[in-house]
């Protein structure tokens, strides 16, 4: 316990301040939309109807060795896309990166980790057409046997506090290996921040942003306190709001000016298929125009989530809405057919 103090001190040490004013996230902003892919075992086997428990870890590098990077970074230049946000780990399932600090605490268990560095290249790709990476990670995550041990998860203590505190070491270390590679964060889990993130010590909103930011000092970072009609933000701490939104024809605005709200870039996050990362689009064309320029006229940016193919490219439906997107924000690079 005392060694993980140590470190999370010396993690908190390397806060830079978003209480200032600062707009770290005004390039949201300016690129005006994104994508967002949600790429996990659970997702690619609903939607290939396979049975997820039949992904194991050797499925699961042999899924990331054929992710095609370069594919998937020109299908978003040609919409138009600013940035992409991809999920590190989702739904308890695997890493698209190794991770040494979680394979310290793991110690002998089965690695769940794969073997490509995947953000690294998607960065490469991506950087070529001047797309932004933002990573999503849990506050938390669905602990297996194993990493309630190995993260000395504690029923007994309402704050969790060790769990943050290891947890929040293998941000950094994804943080510091990436560098400015990944432009932003977005933290999921954050649905009870009272009883785990605003406290004077550690583990805090401070020390998980600390986390994000180690390897860079202007990475942005959003707490996603969970979907809320009115858009918010949760924490001084954060640099652009979560934005979740199941109906984005619900949004609520209130407070909001210049494209900021209590101090963050205002950023909306929903889905175009049926759900996170599943089914066919649920919107016709009129519709999410109409959605992305009511967040654009607010000064926002809009991310739309859409399900990734198994080699993390994007199907001819969605590129279509996409580059619909694209045409109706004045981003859109290259006019797709409508037929």
């Amino acid at each position: 316990m005392k060694k993980t103090l140590i470190i999370a001190i010396l993690l908190l040490s390397t806060i830079t301040l978003s209480v200032t004013g600062q707009n770290r996230a005004s390039w949201m902003r300016d690129a005006k939309w994104g994508v967002m892919l949600h790429y996990s075992a659970a997702i690619l086997a609903s939607e290939n109807k396979l049975d997820k428990d039949s992904i194991n870890i050797d499925k699961w590098n042999e899924l990331i060795d054929n992710f095609d990077c370069e594919g998937l970074a020109k299908q978003l230049s040609d919409v138009g896309a600013g940035y992409l946000i991809i999920t590190i780990r989702h739904v308890g399932g695997f890493f698209m990166a190794p991770n040494a600090m979680y394979a310290h605490y793991m110690g002998q268990a089965p690695g769940i980790s794969s073997n490509r560095d995947l953000i690294v290249d998607l960065h490469h790709a991506l950087d070529q057409y001047g797309i932004k990476l933002i990573t999503y990670v849990s506050s938390k995550f669905r602990f297996n046997p194993a990493e309630i041990k190995a993260f000395a998860y504690d029923s007994d203590d309402p704050r969790k506090a060790e769990m943050y505190l290891r947890w929040q070491e293998v941000i950094r270390e994804f943080s510091i290996r990436w560098g400015d590679k990944v432009s932003g964060w977005w933290v999921d889990g954050c649905y009870t921040p009272n009883m785990h993130f605003r406290h004077p010590d550690i583990p805090n909103f401070a020390s998980m942003a600390a986390a994000t930011r180690a390897g860079n000092p202007n990475g942005i970072v959003a707490f996603n306190p969970g979907v809320f009609p009115r858009v918010m933000s949760l924490t001084p701490y954060e640099d652009y709001t979560a934005g979740e939104i199941n109906d984005p024809a619900g949004i609520r605005w209130k407070f909001n000016e210049d494209g900021m709200i209590d101090g963050s870039q205002i950023q909306i996050l929903s889905y175009l298929g049926k759900t996170w990362g599943e089914g066919d689009p649920r919107f016709t064309e009129e519709q999410i125009i109409t959605y992305s320029l009511n967040v654009n006229e607010k000064g926002g940016a809009v991310t739309w989530d859409v399900p990734p193919l198994r080699n993390g490219t994007i199907s001819d439906d969605f590129m279509k809405q996409l580059g619909r997107i694209g045409d109706a924000l004045g981003t859109h690079k290259k006019l797709l057919s409508s037929d």
